[in-house]
């Protein structure tokens, strides 16, 4: 194998592996699946508790949501945005020292997310603290305040699922709680993504390879 066509194929090699890594070619979620996930988030519920009925009714709804959300599977990645309004005084909570602050409890929280995430191919997109109340309301109430907003990328409906029925999540979610005075969180497909990291790669591995393959010819 000539010189050329070996770093072609090392770069086709490490294109191919991170496609495999980041890409979930698992397909739509199957009924078992769906089954699986609901019978592991039911397991965390009922091992945390709950501390009223309303939390209880909350907790209900969220799960058939959820559902609804897995068996809609596209089998595409997807995104969660995420606004935040982070508490001032939040209560102290069970596994944190007294007085931490919403920052220390929210970095408890993704203490265990951040692994989750990148095991899975899923990751922040951006991040960033708001720079005015909202200029913009229509049909909701208390949204002028917002301190910061996130967008989190997953690699399908199915790794989303394993993070959020993982035992380890058990109590982790209520220093999140704690961290918040309010917060939205909702998920969208994308119709555009010029940024993802598969297209960018390519078109650097690319440029790498027409780099390489001038040298040679020089």
């Amino acid at each position: 194998m000539n010189k050329s066509l070996k770093n072609w194929f090392i770069l086709i090699f490490i294109y191919c592996t991170f496609f495999v890594w980041y890409t979930d070619l698992g397909g739509k979620l199957n009924s078992n699946e769906i089954a699986t996930y609901l019978v592991k988030m039911q397991d965390n519920i009922e091992t945390v508790g709950f501390s009223s009925p309303a939390e209880k009714e909350k907790a209900k709804k969220q799960g058939a949501i959820i559902e609804e959300f897995m068996r809609e599977d596209s089998g595409r990645q997807f995104f969660v945005v995420n606004n935040m309004d982070m508490s001032d005084n939040p209560q102290d909570v069970e596994g944190a020292q007294p007085g931490e602050d919403a920052d220390q409890l929210m970095g408890r929280y993704m203490e265990h997310m951040y692994a989750e995430l990148f095991k899975r191919a899923s990751h922040p997109v951006f991040a960033g603290n708001a720079v005015s109340p909202a200029i913009d309301i229509v049909g909701i109430e208390n949204a002028d305040s917002w301190d910061s907003a996130a967008l989190m990328r997953y690699k399908s409906r199915r790794a989303f699922m394993e993070i959020v029925s993982n035992p380890k999540m058990r109590g982790k979610h209520e220093f999140k709680i704690a961290a918040l005075n309010k917060t939205i969180a909702y998920p969208v497909e994308t119709v555009v993504y010029l940024s993802d990291p598969r297209l960018l790669l390519g078109f650097i591995l690319l440029i790498i390879g027409l780099i390489l393959q001038l040298r040679i010819k020089k």
